[in-house]
């Protein structure tokens, strides 16, 4: 099976991805046989509980709150132009990942008019803990782990109803990513319902579902997606370094052709539905 394009990389542009390369990951994704890749570049307005964060990023960290710099788009549009001159057999699209999207509209409009942006993710990173903000690996300490994950999936069709920005949902599973190990070990079928009406959420705003390949996706989730009306996938590794570019996109792309998603026309474009099976 051909991989499908890597739908989710972050370079050096990236706040969080210090020893990122744009150049080095184009080289992979030549090297490796990709058909496309999108840097989808971190834009985080939301200043939220830096926790073990504070270690690395110290200098963004003030009274225990990280406030991420904006991204430098000027900088990071001529990258690219670089990168599609230097590997022209590659598709390379622009594009961010942008947390909590519903609550920056005026942000997200003034950086959206610097340039052109092909793929828009939007990610839930953040939920309100009282009057701050905090991952899901920073509210485990203090609330059940049930808990967060409800909240997290309650969060999302208001996500949908605020923002008309972003195309992309990404990782509806981030708050698995960091489950606490005392907890009650993770059953989708524990969230079925609250799944179900996050995704209906999605479908109903005519989104795409990212299939993110840090954590494999539960394939019940997927079926839901598809039973709530789903139409369209993409695929994104998360990667932060070039050598982590297109993990799991082989699993990932098996599991979305056994749920009937199929490859557009365009590299890159999320996956449809056939029809054969829709």
């Amino acid at each position: 099976m051909e991989l499908p394009g890597d739908g989710h990389v972050h370079s050096e542009w990236s706040w969080d991805a210090n020893l990122g390369s744009m150049d080095a990951t184009c080289a992979r994704a030549v090297a490796l046989g990709l058909p496309s890749v999108a840097f989808t570049e971190h834009v985080d307005f939301t200043p939220f509980r830096a926790g073990f964060l504070a270690e690395q990023f110290g200098s963004l960290v003030t009274d225990g709150t990280l406030a991420a710099p904006e991204l430098d788009a000027a900088g990071y549009l001529d990258s690219v132009e670089r990168c599609r001159s230097k590997y022209p057999e590659l598709r390379i699209l622009t594009g961010m990942e942008i947390g909590q999207p519903h609550l920056h509209g005026p942000e997200l409009t003034r950086l959206l008019a610097q340039g052109n942006f092909d793929r828009l993710i939007g990610s839930l990173h953040c939920l309100l803990d009282g009057t701050e903000y905090a991952e899901p690996w920073e509210l485990y300490p203090h609330h059940p782990a049930d808990e967060i994950l409800r909240a997290y999936l309650a969060e999302i069709p208001g996500m949908v109803a605020g923002s008309g920005v972003f195309e992309v949902f990404g990782h509806i599973d981030y708050p698995i990513r960091s489950w606490p190990a005392e907890a009650k070990p993770f059953e989708a079928a524990d969230f079925e319902d609250e799944f179900r009406q996050a995704l209906r959420a999605l479908a109903d705003g005519d989104r795409a579902l990212e299939i993110n390949t840090r954590l494999p996706l539960h394939p019940t989730i997927l079926g839901w997606w598809r039973e709530e009306g789903g139409r369209r996938v993409t695929f994104g590794s998360d990667a932060h370094l070039p050598e982590a570019l297109a993990t799991g996109l082989a699993d990932a792309a098996a599991l979305a052709t056994a749920h009937g998603f199929r490859p557009d026309h365009t590299p890159g474009d999320p996956w449809l539905l056939s029809p054969r099976t829709g």
